[in-house]
């Protein structure tokens, strides 16, 4: 570990920057089966190993026993001509060819196919974004880290566990981002683990040491103390530790001198220590979202759900839909957020997605300032758009929400397919763009984003609902599904509370693919009225 100079009095761990990188499910299987590959490789290389030791070892066992014989009587052995022939000969020639055997270098296929996969290797970015999206998993659906260390999710299908040397990694990944609450939770884990038995690489010192520093920053300075001394008592001779016990102990006696001058009104304004647990982008509405997450929710009242149908609709009398008419169920009032059910086939699903696999990148958000694409921090996922003409399926799609909305889709955002893995989200926002951004879609020149289409091209085991905070509305993934909702009202007014997100997968996979209808083309398809309201 490398470690910086002293900062006022206290010695500080280095920290690493981290960007933050994130990799789709898509990307992840094929990892596996590159894994696999290497491991067929190397199973491959020890039976080669174990063949060339194998011919070693049973000419060592011929010539043990030949030079044993020999030994016993050498004038006698050497004194036979064809014995003196074959001594010549294994010495000139077959030690030789014993020598070039043992050189002989049997992992040059192995080298080889791990060079070749080596590029599609992840990188120390993909390993911070897997241990973010752990931290992201376990602040959302309220996870202790006993329960993640165990693998005790719900919905899991293959129980795994996290050593020491993971706790570990997970709190100096939150230690790098200042994270100093997370740091605590898993040094905390990964100290639990070792005391009860565990057998680690990572010693308690190392812990303890990081431990330590993160109570301190969060204000606990009797804690911090306390740690401190554990550690010396491992290693009395630690020489951050002893300077930091002298300073603990320095700022204690000060704050003790500093309370008996002060008066009992100055006592009370005394600082109290930082809040644990509260992130720095911590949002007004984060506690309404990850309730919605959890299924946590706002109910809605009896006498509102018994507004809500289901019902058959053929797309106002389409001949598509007359014979054949599509499933419709009122998921929410206001908004009015709609599902169709069984609106794309498992074969279509697998089309669409062959199409995006190879396209997949980092989702990107508009940038309300440039009105131009970007990547950022609370959109964690990987999308690929898909146009009309590559394909007949996505025409065909196209065509069927247009049919079903009534909108037109010639002015519409190509559709956009989304990867969730592990951890992925869409931090609440919104779809259309604010009076403040007037320049978000001007590229375009199609206006604003009327509605949103979202079909769900997948189930998921556990997590990833698109949540609305305002409302206290949770829709939850159903393959073969899409919901429909208005952003604007009628008038062009923005409807603020379709302001939604996609929570985090905690397990599973989670496919999407939306289309953004835009504002051009929908004069007479829905007409203004005359309340900004309606």
């Amino acid at each position: 570990m490398i470690w910086c100079i002293l900062v006022v009095g206290f010695l500080l761990p280095q920290s690493l920057a981290d960007p933050g990188f994130f990799t789709s499910i898509g990307q992840m299987t094929d990892l596996i089966r590159t894994e696999k590959d290497l491991v067929t490789s190397l199973k491959d290389y020890i039976k080669a190993e174990e063949d060339k030791l194998e011919q070693i070892k049973k000419w060592a066992e011929k010539l043990d026993q030949l030079t044993s014989t020999a030994t016993k009587d050498p004038e006698g052995f050497v004194g036979h001509p064809v014995n003196a022939f074959k001594l010549m000969k294994r010495l000139n020639t077959e030690w030789s060819e014993l020598e070039n055997l043992v050189l002989k270098d049997m992992s040059d296929g192995f080298i080889s196919n791990l060079t070749i996969q080596r590029q599609y290797f992840p990188n120390d970015e993909d390993q911070v974004g897997a241990a973010k999206a752990l931290l992201r998993l376990q602040d959302t659906y309220n996870l202790d880290t006993d329960t993640i260390s165990k693998g005790d999710l719900p919905g899991v299908k293959h129980k795994s566990f996290l050593t020491v040397e993971d706790c570990f990694e997970l709190g100096k990944v939150a230690y790098t981002e200042a994270d100093y609450y997370h740091t605590e939770l898993w040094m905390e884990q990964a100290l639990r683990q070792l005391d009860e038995g565990e057998v680690s690489t990572i010693d308690k010192v190392s812990v303890l040491d990081y431990l330590s520093y993160a109570v301190y920053q969060q204000g606990d300075l009797d804690k911090a103390l306390l740690l401190t001394k554990k550690l010396l008592e491992l290693d009395p001779e630690h020489q951050r530790a002893n300077g930091n016990l002298k300073y603990f102990e320095y700022i204690m006696a000060k704050e003790k001198d500093a309370s008996k001058s002060a008066s009992d009104d100055q006592s009370d304004q005394k600082t109290t220590p930082k809040k644990k647990g509260v992130a720095a982008d911590y949002l007004p509405e984060r506690q309404k979202y990850e309730m919605l997450c959890r299924g946590e929710g706002i109910k809605m009242t009896p006498r509102r759900q018994k507004k809500l149908f289901c019902r058959y609709h053929d797309g106002n009398r389409n001949p598509k839909f007359i014979l054949a008419p599509a499933k419709q169920e009122d998921e929410w009032d206001k908004p009015r957020i709609i599902r169709f059910h069984d609106i794309i086939s498992d074969a279509e699903i697998e089309i669409v997605k062959d199409l995006a696999k190879p396209r997949l990148s980092r989702a990107t958000v508009h940038d309300p300032e440039t009105g131009k694409l970007t990547t950022a921090q609370y959109r964690v996922s990987k999308s690929a758009w898909l146009s009309g003409y590559e394909n007949p399926v996505v025409s065909r799609i196209n065509m069927r929400i247009q049919d079903l909305t009534g909108l037109d889709v010639s002015t519409a955002e190509e559709l956009q397919v989304a990867n969730y893995g592990v951890g992925g989200q869409y931090e609440p926002h919104f779809d259309f763009a604010r009076k403040d951004e007037p320049d978000a879609f001007k590229e375009l020149g199609t206006g604003n984003r009327i509605a949103t289409w979202l079909f769900y091209m997948s189930d998921v085991s556990a997590g990833g609902a698109t949540v609305f905070p305002e409302v206290g509305a949770s829709v939850w993934p159903k393959k073969g599904t899409a919901v429909f909702w208005y952003n604007l009202f009628a008038s062009g007014e923005g409807d603020y509370s379709t302001r939604h997100a996609a929570c985090p997968v905690l397990v599973g996979n989670k496919w999407v693919s939306n289309k953004w209808l835009h504002e051009r083309g929908q004069e007479f398809r829905r007409p203004c009225t005359l309340s900004e309201l309606e």
